[in-house]
């Protein structure tokens, strides 16, 4: 599927949409009124990966604490309001650099015109977030359940509700737990919308196999051009969610930095390869060169089949040996392999 160039939207100087690399969110844990709690969670996510992030806002307290946490942090701040539209207002005057709103579900057009026109004074991108637990009664009825063609007529119902308040400043996300759903959805919106997306797997599951769901859906979806910023959801810490939506990013070559080789292990492996390869990705983790590194266990894998990687380590008899761009640069006792390997991934003497 081509490239769709999508329209372009800016969330607190961050752009999405229109071209421009896809980002990465997630959203706080902590209780939002505990602005000092909830901004040291965002600063912790930001040195992580995270572009922007997302605050729970279920109370005027919440609202009025963005204030104080957009003083502490320094990535932007969208505000998750449901229902109450006071509340997207008050968000709005605290400094939150986007709402996530449905305008179908915060009690009629009066109140949508109110949000709609204090997001379009400050400047402020909504986005529309339809969940499969969320669709329309009359929707469901029509589809026969939860489909992609239900969550794309929410969507776009909603949309219109924002439309028709001349507010055109969207990003829409269409979000089930079912990763083909998901898939499909967004394909529909893809082909006939020019909104930026927000992709994700609602409801995704635990660090595990959320991660697994959430790396097909928007891994098949990112590989096809379409998504514009994305969220794993997970059941797990926040900064596990942008773990792994940097490294879906990085899989796919939409964001630079290291890039690990490892072979799976069988019964030539000469030496303890899971805890090396861990170790490795460990260290990887800190550094933010474009390179590609290798970890094999024995002369056969590596550095053969490991012949583009940048450097490598490879296992053997006692000693391993470090290799460059497919060449043994040299024998390196099995004590000192991932430590010399580091020295030579960063220019250090004798590499």
């Amino acid at each position: 599927m081509a490239d769709k160039i999508k329209r372009q939207i800016t969330v607190g100087g961050v752009k999405i949409g229109g071209g421009t690399r896809v980002t990465v969110q997630s959203m706080t844990n902590t209780k939002t009124a505990d602005f000092a709690a909830t901004a040291a969670q965002i600063n912790v996510l930001e040195s992580t990966g995270c572009d922007i992030v997302r605050i729970a806002v279920p109370d005027i307290e919440s609202a009025s604490a963005i204030k104080e946490i957009k003083k502490r942090t320094g990535i932007p701040i969208v505000a998750d309001i449901h229902f109450d539209y006071k509340l997207a207002i008050r968000a709005a005057e605290a400094g939150a650099d986007g709402l996530r709103i449905n305008p179908g579900n915060i009690g009629g057009m009066d109140n949508v015109r109110a949000v709609a026109a204090i997001a379009a004074d400050r400047g402020i991108p909504i986005r529309v977030g339809v969940n499969s637990g969320s669709i329309e009664k009359g929707i469901l009825a029509k589809y026969g359940g939860v489909t992609p063609e239900a969550m794309f007529e929410s969507a776009m119902g909603h949309i219109a509700m924002l439309n028709a308040c001349d507010f055109n400043d969207i990003c829409i996300s269409v979000k089930s737990t079912s990763v083909k759903d998901t898939i499909a959805a967004y394909r529909l919106l893809h082909e006939r919308t020019d909104y930026p997306l927000h992709v994700g797997v609602t409801e995704a599951g635990t660090e595990y196999m959320g991660t697994v769901k959430s790396s097909i859906a928007i891994g098949s979806l990112l590989a096809d051009g379409i998504g514009d910023t994305i969220r794993v959801s997970l059941t797990a810490p926040p900064e596990a969610e942008v773990r792994a939506g940097v490294a879906i990013l990085k899989a796919l070559g939409l964001r630079a930095g290291p890039e690990l080789i490892s072979c799976p292990t069988c019964g030539r492996c000469g030496i303890e390869l899971i805890p090396i390869a861990e170790e490795v990705e460990k260290r990887l983790a800190k550094l933010d060169q474009s390179i590609t590194v290798a970890v094999m266990g024995c002369g056969v894998n590596g550095p053969g089949e490991a012949s583009r990687a940048d450097f490598g380590i490879a296992g053997g008899v006692d000693e391993g040996v470090l290799f460059k761009k497919g060449k043994i640069h040299k024998k390196v006792t099995m004590d000192k392999l991932v430590d010399e390997l580091f020295t030579a991934i960063n220019g250090g003497e004798n590499s």
